[in-house]
């Protein structure tokens, strides 16, 4: 299982494997042509309403991450490609947040690792 969080502005390297961005807005300052990627998952992004309760706000990281959890419940259909990806092939999981530990990629990661750890590839 090899799953990485990189900030999306951080050059994109050979070793990032399978590069995903996870947010719902295009990263500002960025043209869509200039940052290689191989899929814009809108879809496992948090809601806007839980984006916008979240504000990056680490006083509240444990409260989104539970409830960004329980969207990501409902939406297995997207996230598990990816799951079943990471367990074959290096996924990098991109995101546009200044905080590098209080974001929706590194709340994703810790998803997909624990689904892994409990059900393995299928």
């Amino acid at each position: 299982m090899s799953i990485a969080v990189k900030r999306v502005y951080e050059p994109a390297a050979a070793t990032d494997g399978y590069r995903v961005l996870i947010d719902r807005l295009w990263p500002r300052g960025l043209k869509k042509d200039a940052v290689p990627l191989d899929l814009w998952a809108k879809e496992l992004a948090p809601s806007t309403a839980l984006r916008r309760w979240f504000g990056h706000d680490p006083a509240l990281w444990d409260g989104f991450r539970h409830r960004y959890a329980s969207e990501l419940d409902k939406l297995a259909e997207h996230w598990q490609p990816l799951a079943q990806r990471a367990s074959r092939h290096k996924l990098t999981l991109l995101y546009g947040a200044r905080d590098e530990e209080h974001n929706n990629a590194v709340a994703l990661k810790a998803y997909l690792e624990n689904w892994l750890r409990s059900h393995g590839p299928r």
